[in-house]
């Protein structure tokens, strides 16, 4: 075909002077990347890739998640080879690997602290696509995906919860038994082919071992998919305005590799003070007991990141209906891109809708307090109103706003071209 010539239409040996991409290889790389082009690819994509001078530190948190993504599978797969996914075995293993194997204790305190950074950042991550707006047009599947990767990181850390075998592990998995036997008509069923019988055992620990470790790895692909579909759609910032012009960006490295290795740095050494001198923030005494299905603990809590669906669970009179509303929480967050209709995207830009990002924080924290409270006293209308102001947010706040600022765009359009009255 007629046109300007580029890397693939040069003939074997000829570098292509007139595109300066193609003469940055040489000698074997040059001769790879002129057949299979995966150093121009990856130079395009991860060094000159233009992002928004204007990202902010939040920003950074997708390095993180990485990062501990990164160290939880590498943690994970030796952990996984000394563990006996077994009711008489797997509380022993775990002690056997804390005090019998090389380093076993840094192992699993790695992971533990991992997953609850790992949701933590998850948390920011998601509340900052939230307050800017990133689940706008065109980024809807980048969304979803995000989303997507948030229920598959919680069901994966329920299953690792279990894992253990402790006096929590077990009656966690007996609460989660309960509350999907709950569901009219075929609870019984699924409550049974979840626990694999009356009650937590073998067949439970093993399904849930054989979820936490496929889980695991297909994050990492969901992952991928995620990153695939920010490259096509283009990163947000935070004033919303898409980054059109050479002067409103900067190559993605070195300038932004810097900023994410300074945010490492810093998360590192928090994640270093969690695990070395903290570790009582993310472990629980009575986990360290081996599980007594004759013996139901004082407090039955999920950790800490569950908290907040655990409130709404029990905020709800109703098990069945407690359960639609809790898992109904995250399926809003799919729902979201159609929710908002707004055309503006940051909330910098959207007094009202500031107000409510702000309020919807408060509840989410709101909701985690009533959950470790066990939603008791005035913890229940705590409780109740915060789940009711989460619905509230999407269901009928996010609508309103964007009518209102629809209708205020067409008119303020209407005015430009001199057709309002």
């Amino acid at each position: 075909m007629a046109g300007s010539p580029s890397r693939h239409t040069t003939e074997p040996g000829v570098t292509g002077d007139d595109n300066p991409q193609d003469s940055e290889s040489t000698g074997f790389a040059g001769w790879l990347d002129a057949r299979l082009p995966v150093i121009s690819a990856f130079r395009n994509e991860y060094i000159r890739f233009p992002m928004p001078r204007s990202l902010n530190a939040l920003w950074t948190v997708g390095a993180m998640l990485t990062v501990v993504l990164v160290l939880m599978l590498l943690s994970g797969l030796a952990l996984a080879m000394n563990y006996t996914p077994t009711a008489a075995g797997a509380f022993a293993s775990v002690e056997a690997i804390e005090r019998r194997l090389p380093a076993g204790w840094l192992l699993r305190s790695m992971h533990m602290t991992g997953a609850s950074l790992f949701l933590a950042a998850l948390y920011v991550h998601l509340f900052r696509g939230l307050y800017y707006g990133s689940y706008k047009a065109p980024r809807e599947i980048l969304w979803i995906i995000g989303v997507a990767l948030l229920a598959m990181v919680m069901v994966t850390a329920f299953a690792g919860y279990v894992l253990p075998w402790g006096q929590m592990s077990y009656w966690g998995a007996d609460v989660a038994g309960k509350a999907v036997g709950a569901v009219p008509g075929i609870g019984p069923f699924l409550e049974r082919l979840f626990l694999g019988g009356d009650q937590p055992g073998d067949v439970t620990l093993h399904h849930l071992f054989v979820l936490h470790f496929t889980l695991a790895f297909g994050i990492v692909g969901v992952v991928g998919l995620h990153v695939a579909a920010l490259h096509v759609a283009g990163p947000g910032n935070p004033t919303g305005i898409p980054a059109k012009e050479p002067e409103q960006t900067l190559p993605f490295h070195p300038y932004f590799t810097v900023k994410d290795g300074l945010g490492l740095v810093v998360f590192a050494i928090l994640f270093a003070a969690v695990l070395f001198f903290l570790p009582g923030l993310i472990s629980e005494p009575e986990n360290y007991r081996p599980a007594n299905p004759m013996h139901t603990p004082t407090d039955i809590e999920p950790e800490w990141y569950f908290l907040p669906f655990y409130g709404i669970l029990q905020s709800i009179p109703s098990k069945f209906g407690g359960l639609v509303v809790s898992v109904g929480a995250i399926l809003l967050l799919f729902l979201t891109p159609w929710l908002d209709t707004s055309p503006i995207r940051s909330a910098r830009n959207r007094p009202v809708y500031r107000i409510g990002m702000i309020a919807l924080v408060v509840a989410f924290v709101l909701l985690g307090f009533a959950g470790k409270h066990h939603v008791e006293g005035a913890w229940l209308y705590v409780g109740q109103l915060a789940t009711l102001y989460y619905y509230l947010h999407f269901l009928v706040l996010m609508p309103l706003v964007s009518r209102r600022e629809n209708a205020a765009l067409a008119y303020g359009s209407a005015l430009r071209v001199g057709d309002a009255p």
